[in-house]
């Protein structure tokens, strides 16, 4: 079977938070745009499941909050730390202005499968699930599009605009040659999750044990729980054995040695998320642009990477609207590339006010 081709005004490489807000406003402004998705659905545990008050806002304003509250969710008004013996108020959202005083948690495969739903509402949006961006097109130093594969093979995508939102480990940043600042990080994170037993109402979303080294978030039905461990350390830890990580565990955690015994009886049990603490000096190129953590790879302290995400995502839309009398799309486009580009480093692109 010979290779497939596709043309498409925009084509965003990465199917997350920041490419699918990006994909919906674009598609919201009358603008024809391809999202690609690698995996087939959004489910996959340990991803950034906290929207902040300041997405919530953008939602309302996009008409879109009701929905996503009807969806399953909790709802986080304080956020609780343990600083040297003493429980302490790490935030207070309830003392914010507007509608939205409170910090959602939501399981983020539902997140994403609302923006695609709402999104395929708009005629010019394509979201194409289990397609792989493998490389830039290039032509004459301009990216001209995407090489990519889906179960059918090889698709060669033809876009005057390709948008990297595609991670810490993007693609699209490397293959353009975008150059970054690496800030390291001291820490890595071992997540795990507890299911909720009777007694368990008293504790709430907060950091704890004596270093702050242990978090736990409400996830409805479970506890998801996050224990800190220094930078590159999570080999020698398997090595050790999960009851001496379990024991390390029960130190910081308000939860016995016993009930992690009963509940984490295996190393599948236990994700490590490396984390990477970087950002681009530029965010884009000649027919190319990085948003999200493909632009900057966050800490998930604060669990600001999403709402970062989702400003990111409306950073290209003022430059859009100056040039929306263009007769070429490929003019806007390029407009944006290279507004973008000239941007003194590091500094992002404005974001748009909504």
């Amino acid at each position: 079977m010979g290779e497939k081709t596709l043309t498409t005004p925009c084509c965003i490489v990465g199917g997350g938070p920041a490419g699918l807000m990006l994909g919906y406003l674009l598609a919201r402004s009358g603008v024809a745009v391809t999202v690609l998705e690698k995996h087939r659905d959004f489910l996959r545990d340990f991803r950034g499941d906290t929207i902040h008050p300041s997405t919530l806002t953008i939602m309302h304003h996009l008409g879109l909050l009701e929905g996503l509250l009807a969806l399953g969710h909790q709802k986080v008004t304080t956020l609780r730390g343990e600083l040297q013996g003493k429980t302490v108020t790490m935030a207070d959202f309830s003392r914010l202005p507007g509608r939205c005083q409170y910090m959602m948690l939501m399981p983020q495969w539902n997140f994403l499968n609302f923006l695609a739903e709402q999104a395929a509402t708009l005629p010019g949006f394509t979201l194409l699930r289990a397609t792989r961006g493998v490389s830039l097109r290039q032509h004459q130093g301009r990216i001209i599009g995407v090489n990519a594969e889906d179960d059918a093979g090889s698709l060669a995508i033809t876009s005057p605009l390709v948008i990297g939102t595609d991670g810490r480990r993007s693609m699209v940043r490397t293959a353009a040659g975008l150059q970054f600042e690496n800030f390291g990080a001291p820490r890595d994170v071992v997540w795990m999750k507890l299911s909720k037993e009777a007694g368990d109402a008293r504790w709430a979303s907060g950091h704890g044990g004596p270093k702050n080294n242990f978090i736990m978030l409400d996830r409805g039905e479970y506890w998801q729980c996050g224990y800190s461990i220094v930078k590159g350390s999570f080999p020698a830890l398997q090595q050790q054995g999960l009851a001496a990580l379990l024991q390390q565990v029960a130190a910081v955690a308000p939860v016995d040695i016993e009930r992690l015994r009963r509940q984490i009886t295996d190393w599948q049990q236990v994700k490590l998320l490396d984390i990477r603490i970087d950002r681009l000096t530029r965010w884009a190129a000649p027919g190319v642009l990085c948003i999200g953590d493909a632009a900057h790879a966050m800490s998930p302290i604060g669990g600001v990477g999403v709402n970062l995400a989702i400003q990111d995502a409306g950073s290209p839309l003022p430059i859009y609207w100056q040039h929306r009398w263009h007769a070429a799309w490929s003019a806007c486009v390029s407009s944006i590339a290279y507004s973008v580009a000239a941007s003194s480093p590091p500094g992002p692109p404005k974001g748009c006010k909504l």
